[in-house]
């Protein structure tokens, strides 16, 4: 086996290694994002296989092991999920395959000197031991001035999500943290997530067409190219079957989860960044129909060059017109941060570290 496959497999089996192969039963949640009024939090309850002692704890047989049993995680429908957060408790049942949405009020005030929020999360199955696990939420502080939603697939990072192998190639083989993103974006990103002050502390909010299974592997790509943590939400899981061999459509999901992170904050402007190649020019000029006053602006990454991707995108920006939101069409992150600056988003200093980190 080469040694970019061993490599590409040590990656893919990476979050399968915490559990040092005894399997089990797993309540895995995800970061959850709020108000001081109500949490949104989602994750999902599955079952593992375990490998026994039959296979070595390392090598390239024990990879290939561990990412089999991640691809067949069978996830456990119909089980009661208890969250906690503070003092604030409510329980959620788990859909058919094992995910679980939780929208909780907040009754009992959190503590209002931190962003983060610890949220803990009982399972109890019967005949085994209670599972049990946590995770952060973010609320944003009193004194953020703005929301940003942003696409991650060819938007933050270059594309290849829809074909895993190549995905996992572009993230993980040697120095891939350093042309995956796009040039300028943790910067870019930086800049918006203080604003003007330097301190601001503005929410970012990642929605990506990718499955729940590359959850971790985003993670870490966001922590080597250093750009500001959120909570990463998806559109569908690609949980393959004989069952269910496609992934789920997501038709308009990703407008009414969008939807929702603003009802969730209806007092914050917002800014939607995101990329022309697929459905993002469209989704957004929706949201702008449906909340003229809170969108500041559109940034659309060009990624489709056709003239007529190009005139579409050029109606959406007609459509718009009448509000204050501009939809900006930019070739890289250099020219987002520009107009940004010009619309008092960001500062000057984040607009020249946008333009020295820009270059490909």
């Amino acid at each position: 086996m080469s040694g970019l496959l061993r490599r590409l497999l040590r990656i893919a089996a990476r979050p399968m290694r915490r559990d040092r192969g005894q399997g089990g039963y797993v309540v895995h949640p995800y970061r959850g994002y709020g108000s001081r009024h109500e949490v949104l939090l989602m994750g999902r309850v599955f079952r593992q296989a375990a490998l026994g002692e039959v296979i070595p704890r390392y090598g390239v047989l024990r990879d290939l092991a561990d990412v089999i049993r991640r691809v067949f995680r069978r996830g456990l429908p119909q089980v009661t999920v208890e969250v906690t957060l503070g003092e604030n408790v409510t329980t959620v049942t788990t859909d058919r395959d094992g995910y679980f949405d939780v929208l909780l009020p907040i009754e009992h005030p959190l503590p209002s000197d931190s962003a983060w929020h610890h949220a803990e999360l009982h399972v109890v199955l019967p005949g085994v031991e209670p599972v049990h696990s946590f995770t952060e939420v973010y609320i944003p502080p009193a004194e953020a001035d703005l929301l940003v939603i942003s696409d991650i697939d060819d938007t933050v990072m270059y594309t290849g999500v829809a074909n895993k192998l190549r995905m996992l190639h572009r993230l993980f083989v040697k120095q891939a943290h350093q042309r995956m993103a796009f040039p300028g974006v943790a910067a870019f990103y930086q800049a918006l997530h203080v604003g003007r002050s330097g301190k601001a502390k503005r929410p970012i909010l990642y929605v990506s067409r990718g499955p729940w299974s590359i959850y971790e592997m985003l993670e870490e790509f966001f922590q080597l190219n250093r750009i500001p943590v959120g909570p990463i939400l998806f559109l569908r899981e690609w949980g393959i079957s004989w069952r269910k061999p496609w992934p789920r459509r997501a038709e308009d999901h990703k407008y009414d989860l969008i939807q929702h992170m603003l009802e969730m904050r209806d007092e914050l402007p917002c800014v939607l960044i995101g990329d022309s190649g697929q459905h993002d020019p469209e989704v957004y000029a929706r949201i702008v129909h449906q909340y003229p006053e809170r969108i500041r602006a559109v940034y659309i990454r060009r990624v489709e060059r056709s003239p007529e991707r190009e005139r579409a995108i050029q109606a959406l920006r007609e459509e718009i017109s009448h509000t204050d939101c501009d939809l900006v069409l930019a070739e890289d992150s250099a020219a987002m941060a520009e107009h940004a600056c010009a619309q008092g988003l960001i500062g000057e200093e984040g607009l020249e570290r946008v333009r020295r980190t820009s270059q490909p």
